[in-house]
């Protein structure tokens, strides 16, 4: 099968939660894409690397399965040695599928930080941003920027849905305080987290209590 428009949507995952599932729902409606590529992060550049084995990650992103009939958990960033650069990724998606569009999903906060990314103008040309932006005061801020980058030559769509304000480390710091995470993250990510007794220690490291 030929794929034309592909979503390549990247992060920690650490865990996967609710906001995550928003913006990937909104980015599949609003691209129509033929294939969906998770790619959970190896050692991220900009955060220090989580203690959360990869393959409890990768496992936790079998969630994102029923949003799209086409969606596939690639583990290209968690098998590259040392800090994984977006770029490199790209680099290798465009290698495995030539002539497809990459469509990447990001919310506001990374959009602003574009600009800081390793090799960001290469990215403008690589690859389609889907913003994901909160309605109303970060708005018209996000579209100027989004402005700046088209006249870089990059490309912006903005998602039409709703931004929900969560982070992987309110979702763990819950866990550790043994509050409820059911509100937060999917079914799934709930009784995985559960099985596996991750997250309990205070500071959000996942200790693993299978063998």
């Amino acid at each position: 099968m030929e794929h034309k428009k592909i979503i390549l949507f990247g992060g920690t995952f650490d865990p996967p939660h609710n906001g995550h599932m928003t913006l990937l729902s909104g980015a599949i409606e609003t691209v129509q894409p033929d294939l969906v590529i998770v790619e959970p992060a190896g050692t991220p550049p900009h955060k220090r690397a989580g203690e959360t084995a990869a393959r409890h990650r990768a496992a936790m992103c079998e969630c994102f399965c029923p949003l799209c009939g086409h969606l596939i958990i690639d583990d290209t960033e968690i098998r590259r040695a040392g800090k994984s650069y977006t770029v490199d990724t790209v680099r290798a998606m465009n290698e495995r599928y030539p002539g497809a569009q990459l469509y990447f999903p990001m919310g506001s906060d990374m959009l602003l930080w574009f600009r800081n990314w390793v090799g960001y103008k290469e990215l403008l040309r690589r690859l389609v941003i889907v913003a994901h932006v909160r309605a109303g005061e970060d708005e018209a801020p996000m579209r100027a920027f989004a402005d700046t980058l088209r006249a870089e030559g990059g490309s912006v769509l903005f998602v039409k849905a709703a931004v929900l304000p969560l982070s992987s480390t309110e979702v763990r710091s819950k866990i550790a305080c043994g509050e409820p995470i059911d509100a937060l993250v999917p079914p799934s990510v709930a009784d995985y987290i559960a099985a596996h007794g991750l997250y309990r220690q205070q500071g959000g490291a996942a200790k693993d209590k299978t063998p």
